[in-house]
């Protein structure tokens, strides 16, 4: 099973993919960046265009993405939004399966604790990965979702192991 989790983000979407079998094993990590004086459309498109592209090569089996969260920032949460329809569209072109997950299910699932620090998240899906340096931030967080999508959709009492 070949698990593709999205952490997304209107300037900046982090992506990770995973092997879900025996054992978890990591196949690549990265972002898909846009130009942040460009507008949101333009920044939508070009999100859109690059998640299409790694669907199309990576071949995942299913999609696991972060939750919006709630945001003092109305106008950054109705971004965050919009970059979550993207990847919610792309995944629905490629006839896959989306699950979402609340960031503090993520951090959990990963650290142990829910309101873990970023910082926290990334050096575990490092050490869990078995990575030689630590992911950017972005790609680190979804790298987690991916983590936690592969632990949440097994039965309880059949947990991955991690490499």
């Amino acid at each position: 099973m070949r698990i593709l989790g999205i952490d997304p983000g209107s300037r900046v979407l982090g992506y990770a993919v995973v092997d879900a079998g025996a054992r978890l094993a990591y196949v690549e990590c990265g972002v898909v960046t846009t130009r942040a004086d460009d507008p949101l459309e333009r920044r939508l498109a070009e999100l859109a265009a690059g998640l299409e592209e790694i669907i199309a090569e990576m071949a995942p089996d299913e999609v696991a993405v972060e939750d919006v969260f709630a945001s003092r920032n109305a106008r950054s949460a109705l971004a965050l939004g919009h970059a979550r329809g993207v990847v919610l569209a792309a995944a629905g072109r490629a006839g896959l399966h989306v699950a979402a997950y609340p960031p503090a299910r993520v951090k959990q699932a990963v650290t142990g604790r829910g309101r873990a620090p970023k910082e926290q998240v990334a050096h575990m899906v490092r050490a869990l990965m078995g990575m030689k340096s630590l992911p950017r931030a972005d790609a680190a967080d979804a790298l987690a979702v991916a983590v936690a999508h592969a632990n949440f959709r097994r039965p309880p009492g059949r947990r991955t192991a991690f490499r």
